[in-house]
């Protein structure tokens, strides 16, 4: 008996899920769809990357965040969405799999069902102004990743610079990231989403 309780004492605890619905605001990802296919999507044969398409920023996802960490494996009663509600974000997130992806990992924790969690996802998006000079851009240059938050924070003046951070990738820029309340006002991230790239010289693909 005393061996079985000191066994029960050394048991790694097994993780609670987070609950759906308890986070404290929101993060949202827009990817530079022809740097995303530039390091990845090309050799993936993504649609997204097709010849005809002529996506610039795409929606990677809006996500759930804490003040430090984020929520996952939230367990919901809600349904998952059916192919036609995943295929009709394609137009603003690439791929219908992609929209997917981010409900299984992202939106399950936000509390909404899987139609309210695309439109607010759909409503961020659309309410953010994505710089117009960037899909200007008839060849590669380089520049720097300061320059990406500068157009964004031109062309959207409420958000402040402690609002929106660029990531980089292999040299690229990845992402513009911009924090939002739950109402989706802008608002200060936390300082485990800051992650701003220094590159002087990072790479930019024009649109295909």
């Amino acid at each position: 008996m005393r061996k079985l309780l000191a066994l029960l004492c050394l048991a790694t605890p097994v993780a609670a899920d987070d609950v759906a619905g308890e986070f404290d605001y929101y993060v949202m990802a827009l990817s530079w769809s022809a740097n995303w296919c530039a390091l990845e999507g090309d050799a993936r044969n993504s649609p997204q990357c097709d010849p005809e398409e002529d996506f610039g920023w795409i929606l990677h996802g809006l996500w759930p965040q804490y003040e430090r960490g984020f929520p996952t494996n939230c367990r919901t009663n809600y349904q998952a969405p059916s192919r036609s509600d995943t295929a009709a974000m394609a137009d603003i997130m690439g791929t219908s799999g992609l929209a997917w992806h981010q409900w299984r990992k992202h939106g399950v924790c936000s509390g909404l069902s899987s139609d309210d969690y695309y439109a607010l996802s759909r409503q961020a998006y659309t309410q953010i102004t994505r710089p117009e000079v960037l899909r200007k851009l008839d060849k590669t240059v380089t520049l720097p990743a300061t320059l990406i938050e500068e157009a964004f924070i031109r062309d959207n003046p409420a958000i402040a610079p402690d609002q929106i951070t660029i990531t980089c990738k292999n040299g690229y820029i990845q992402e513009a990231r911009i924090c939002l309340t739950r109402d989706l006002e802008p608002r200060d991230c936390a300082a485990d989403v800051v992650g701003d790239c220094s590159l002087e010289d990072a790479l930019f693909e024009p649109i295909r």
